[in-house]
């Protein structure tokens, strides 16, 4: 019947906004020694990580719309527009707040188009062999707003 938290719990397990607020208090201030280094490397590596899968989850959705468009001309609607500006503005704005995202981009557009490749298929039922077997369009073109495949 203890309200004391267990001694393996932290700030950190029992209330995050305030350890956020609390580790911010404690880097302004310079109280270096009271810092929770571990959970806040932690945190900022998975900033990293997240930052990184939501690139890549807008960039496939580009992929996929760009093909529906593509493949399944009949079928063309301002939602797969309208999905394919939104995401790629979020594309843009990951990329212009954090610019070295474009590499990483760049190493895993192949990964990205074959799960587009994926996705396009189920949400179409086209056979797979309807998509190309390598992406056709190139990075700026996926990027570039004012690009639309025929």
């Amino acid at each position: 019947m203890s309200f004391l938290k267990t001694h393996s719990q932290t700030l950190y397990d029992t209330d995050y906004l305030q350890w956020i607020e609390t580790t911010v208090e404690k880097l302004q201030s310079q109280d270096y020694a009271n810092v929770d280094w571990e959970n806040l490397i932690e945190e900022i590596a998975d900033m990293g990580k997240s930052e990184r899968r939501s690139l890549k989850s807008n960039f496939i959705v580009i992929l996929v719309h760009l093909l529906k468009w593509q493949f399944q001309p009949q079928k063309q609607s301002g939602s797969w527009e309208a999905s394919i500006i939104e995401h790629r503005r979020r594309v843009k704005e990951a990329l212009d707040d954090s610019p070295s995202l474009k590499s990483y981009l760049e190493s895993v557009f192949k990964e990205c188009y074959a799960q587009a490749v994926k996705q396009a298929k189920a949400e179409t039922n086209l056979p797979v062999e309807s998509f190309p077997v390598m992406c056709p369009y190139e990075l700026a073109e996926v990027t570039n707003d004012e690009f639309l495949p025929q």
